[in-house]
């Protein structure tokens, strides 16, 4: 068996959000976020999207599996207790803004939510597991995409601001790793979830889409700059939602549109906050679609003087464009589209798996940035059986984990600075695409189901132990 040479000191983990664990929605003086109003099942973005939704909650209506979650918020000490034995050296994991801003624009934070996540990284730092802190993951504050409209408001780059300098100042002396915004080009497939707002129709996007996105990746920016300033020995990074774009065959028309593709979606916004600047592939975009940004003065230097440390990245899938796509079958199941790759399975969910993707995507990262790569989500969202004795064999997540670990080790070789690897959904938890906890990721078992029954009653599957071995021989043992 051929053995890889991780680096010493490599960052192994795993990686939640806040909304998809801790519950506690109304505990703690916070308040509403996006992810609280979304209701449980496939159709929850659909809902959320309607004309006149008014992102209020429903009880009569709608089940809510955010609102308990996994009850990280009472339990996260048994969490990390486990996550201890496994071995982590790592834990990522976001702030939920409306624990510290409850709205979003007030004044001052509120010291409840603050002291909440002092515990948490005290108790990390009791078994010397290094948190990894995303800013923001997808929790807006409702107030702020009611009363403001989301990141198409200038404003919000202020209120943004005094989250950010409120957490990184409280937090300067426990954590040393941060991200700006989760997976920050998913506003593209889902603005809702990545910039506060929904768009009616396919013609009026495009100007408030990238407007938001101006706004947003300003406040990136800012952040950094703040970070780098409030903590001297800190790394904090962006986070992109990754999928390598494959042409459905060689016909160069569909080589051209799927290196378009690629270029909007994968690296619009990696070349922002890495590079400091708009790329040159965006100006011919916006001018097709009528885009005309509001920048302020001193914006473009903001861009240039905040670039980041690190990328993070989360990696699920490939992606397959096609530019005429009638003879070609859909690939419904993956989040971002595109037509079926022949050569690849698919998860429960239809996802597609391409393991070969992974090493795709850490070289194409690294040749274009050059610069440290962490792998920050990675996993397979799967149906997990317990057995009479109540043990889970989940040789299949075993055997997708494998081959994606051994791809990280090949990019290694092939000369990429790899940082770190902390898969998704380290314990079972919500779903952030369907509000389900049948779909689950993690190497701990959590006894709570769809319909929100359970004991929430923590289990070891098989993947557990195995991730330990993985873990304590630095990837040797695979």
């Amino acid at each position: 068996m051929k053995k890889y040479d991780f680096p010493k000191g490599f960052l192994w983990g795993g990686a939640t959000a806040a909304n998809q664990i801790e519950g506690g929605y109304k505990e703690g003086n916070k308040g509403l976020n996006i992810a609280d109003v979304l209701p449980g099942g496939k159709e929850r973005y659909n809902i959320l999207m309607k004309p006149g939704f008014d992102f209020e909650i429903h009880e009569d209506l709608f089940f809510y599996p955010n609102h308990e979650a996994i009850d990280f918020y009472h339990r996260y000490e048994e969490d990390i207790a486990l996550f201890a034995e496994m071995g982590f050296k790592a834990f990522r994991l976001s702030i939920a803004w409306t624990r510290i801003f409850p709205n979003g624009d007030e004044s001052e934070p509120n010291e409840e939510g603050l002291a909440f996540y002092d515990r948490v990284f005290d108790e990390l730092q009791k078994y010397g597991i290094e948190p990894v802190v995303t800013i923001s993951h997808y929790e807006m504050p409702v107030h702020l995409v009611k009363e403001y409209g989301g990141w198409r408001n200038r404003k919000v780059v202020s209120f943004f601001e005094r989250y950010a300098k409120a957490i990184l100042g409280r937090y300067k002396d426990k954590v040393k790793y941060w991200m700006t915004f989760n997976e920050i080009n998913s506003g593209l497939v889902m603005p809702i979830n990545g910039l506060g707002f929904s768009y009616q129709s396919e013609e009026d996007k495009y100007q408030p889409t990238f407007q938001a996105y101006h706004h947003q990746l300003v406040a990136s920016a800012i952040a950094v700059k703040a970070c780098h300033e409030l903590i001297p020995k800190s790394k904090i990074g962006c986070m992109l939602l990754f999928a390598p774009v494959y042409a459905y065959d060689s016909n160069p028309e569909n080589v051209m549109y799927a290196l378009q593709e690629e270029q909007l979606f994968n690296y619009f916004c990696g070349d922002v906050q890495v590079r400091g600047e708009y790329p040159a592939f965006i100006k011919r975009y916006f001018k097709e679609h009528r885009i005309s940004l509001e920048i302020l003065e001193g914006d473009l230097d903001l861009l240039k003087d905040g670039t980041v440390d690190y990328i993070g990245f989360s990696y699920y899938m490939s992606r397959t464009e096609k530019k005429v796509k009638s003879d070609a079958d859909s690939s419904e199941g993956n989040i971002i589209g595109g037509v079926r790759n022949p050569f690849l399975e698919t998860s429960d969910w239809g996802w597609e798996i391409d393991p070969e993707g992974l090493r795709i995507s850490l070289n194409k990262l690294y040749d274009r940035y050059q610069k440290p790569l962490f792998v920050v989500e990675n996993g397979l969202g799967a149906y997990d059986k317990e057995e009479e004795d109540g043990s889970i064999h989940d040789d299949y997540r075993i055997d997708y984990l494998r081959e994606h670990i051994k791809a990280m080790g090949e990019a290694i070789e092939d000369g990429v600075e790899l940082m770190g690897y902390t898969s998704w959904g380290c314990i079972d938890m919500v779903s952030m695409s369907t509000g389900e906890f049948s779909k689950r990721y993690g190497y701990i078992y959590v006894d709570k189901h769809d319909d929100g029954s359970g004991t929430l009653e923590r289990k070891k599957k098989k993947s557990f132990y195995w991730y330990k071995d993985v873990i304590e021989s630095n990837g040797e043992k695979l």
